[in-house]
């Protein structure tokens, strides 16, 4: 499964459910827009790597409103296609995301 989601990386077509993205661009920019609380979050749990738990957490809020929403909205679970989908999304947002918590 992992070999097949770094080989199809890089497709350039979608197939994720336009509804599921539209949500995950919410939840990015939700996330944007709590990083205060979020930093607090990290910073009240005096881990040693504050930058990776932040990330950690954000693509935990990714990642489980990925999963829930194509359990909603597609009535299954995503195929690899859409998981390699997601993880493209994810680097498409990696610069706004990590600037916004720098």
């Amino acid at each position: 499964m992992i070999f097949h989601i770094l080989f199809n990386y890089n497709q350039s077509s979608y197939i994720m459910d336009e509804k599921i993205q539209k949500v995950l661009e919410e939840k990015i920019q939700e996330s944007i827009s709590k990083k205060n609380e979020i930093a607090l979050l990290a910073k009240s749990l005096g881990t040693e790597n504050e930058n990776a738990f932040i990330r950690g957490i954000i693509i935990g809020r990714l990642y489980n409103s990925f999963y829930y929403q194509s359990r909603r909205i597609l009535n299954r679970s995503p195929t690899d296609q859409e998981f390699s989908e997601f993880v493209k999304l994810l680097k498409e947002h990696e610069n706004k995301l990590s600037s916004s918590f720098s």
